[in-house]
């Protein structure tokens, strides 16, 4: 990783310059504008274990995890910033105001590290950077802690930016293999405040899912009515989280066939299907990850229904398939069986044997959800497609037919309409719970919620 560069101030051409008198005027006469006293994070009373569960894994070695740097969407205006997921995970400090910062695990014994935080405080009135820089400038993007806040807040001991630049070298999460594939399976396992900020996400995904629902009589008449969808449903996840943990798919007809189909600049038709796979990631940046496929009339027409149907009984039997010492495979191969004979059934696939029945379903039926959409993605195989499951793990559940408009295998009738069904669960001692249980799956309880919210 780079050391970052933490005294330039980014200016662009058409600032307007600074006299000496001006100058001196800025920096005079301001009140102090301490932080509460009582900031501490809640989740700071479980990351020192988190940090001694890493700690053990690499005893006398330095331990660099960046919580990662401001990208450039255009000219001088930036992406907003979400630190990196592990960086969280170790600090708890989840704001856009984390860019540039980095968490140094210091070898203090033969096993065990101190955990230091390097962070960039405010700048004083002294220095004109406070208005001057529209990058991280308190005039231009709002106040930072000062070093004490953060240590205060997060429970580490902090020291200035500028002095990681001095650090000798160490093992960097952004470049280190085996750093990345550690800090991805320690998460494998939430521990029970993770499954309550998950429910949360889950919880306000819901609502913005009735938002949507309630919405759709205005989406029809919109020549874009895809994009209003995704903004009905992005205000909910911006108004009671940090935005959406994704890219919300939000396809209309054929659309549903692209199983990331972001574009969402298409109309919407009654005589159609939405798919929506949406998520609101929580301000602790745990994200949801749920599907719903809904008739846009409100009801589904016969071989609507029949192709939900199908889907809905494949995600029930991998539903079933979960439970602790299951393989993680399990579950897709239950999803996979019942397609595949659904489809021969159809007279679609001449029998159920092989896998030929991935032409219409194409990809895996779930995966790890937490911090990220796709969680633990740098796990090995062996501790995550190739292993069973842990009571405390949480994935989702999202067997999907995606049948492209233009198949000359399937009947005409079928052809354009995808469907896809995505729940989270947590597994447990005997199981596992569904968390998104208050979303209806059946096309009964869809078709009777749709028709509440949209006459209401």
């Amino acid at each position: 990783m780079d050391r970052p560069a933490v005294t330039e101030i980014r200016k662009v051409s058409h600032d307007l310059p600074v006299s000496p008198e001006l100058a001196a005027f800025m920096s005079a006469h301001w009140a102090a504008t301490p932080l509460p006293r009582d900031i501490r994070l809640p989740v700071a009373d479980l990351t020192p274990a988190r940090r001694a569960r890493l700690s053990a894994h690499f005893p006398g070695e330095r331990l660099i995890v960046p919580a990662g740097g401001l990208t450039v969407r255009s000219n001088d205006c930036d992406h907003r910033f979400r630190p990196h997921s592990a960086y969280a995970w170790l600090t708890g400090l989840t704001g856009e105001d984390q860019a540039g910062h980095v968490l140094v695990l210091e070898p203090d014994g033969p096993r065990s590290h101190e955990a230091v935080l390097y962070v960039r405080p405010r700048s004083p009135r002294s220095d004109e950077g406070f208005y001057r820089d529209r990058r991280y400038g308190e005039f231009w993007v709002g106040r930072r802690p000062d070093l004490d806040e953060a240590e205060r807040m997060a429970g580490i001991r902090c020291e200035r930016l500028e002095a990681y630049g001095a650090l000798p070298p160490g093992r960097d999460a952004s470049s280190d293999t085996r750093l990345a594939t550690v800090l991805s399976e320690l998460r494998l396992v939430k521990d029970a405040w993770e499954v309550g900020q998950l429910q949360l996400a889950v919880d306000h995904t819901t609502a913005g899912f009735e938002d949507v629902v309630r919405a759709l009589p205005r989406a029809l008449a919109h020549p874009r009515g895809e994009r209003w969808i995704e903004g009905v449903f992005g205000l909910r996840a911006r108004a009671e989280g940090n935005g959406t943990g994704y890219e919300t798919i939000a396809a209309a007809g054929a659309h549903a066939c692209a199983l990331h189909w972001i574009r969402n600049d298409g109309p919407l038709d009654s005589r159609e299907l939405l798919l929506l796979d949406a998520g609101v990631e929580t301000d602790s940046l745990y994200t949801a990850d749920i599907t719903r496929t809904l008739p846009l009339s409100g009801r589904f027409s016969s071989v609507q229904r029949q192709v939900y149907d199908l889907v809905l009984a494949a995600q029930e039997a991998g539903i079933a398939a979960l439970k602790p010492g299951a393989s993680f495979r399990d579950f897709h191969r239950a999803c996979m069986r019942v397609i595949a004979d659904g489809l021969a059934e159809w007279g679609v696939l001449k029998n159920a044997d092989g896998d030929f029945h991935r032409r219409y379903t194409l990809c895996s039926s779930g995966h790890m959800l937490g911090l990220d959409v796709h969680d633990c993605g740098q796990a090995r195989a062996e501790a995550y497609l190739d292993g069973v499951l842990e009571e405390g793990q949480v994935l989702t559940v999202e067997p999907g037919l995606y049948l492209q408009p233009d198949d000359e295998t399937l009947p005409a009738e079928l052809r354009g309409i995808g469907v896809r069904v995505e729940d989270d669960l947590v597994i447990t001692a005997d199981g596992a719970r569904l968390m998104s249980g208050a979303l209806p799956r059946t096309p009964d309880a869809i078709e009777e919620w749709m028709g509440g919210l949209m006459d209401a």
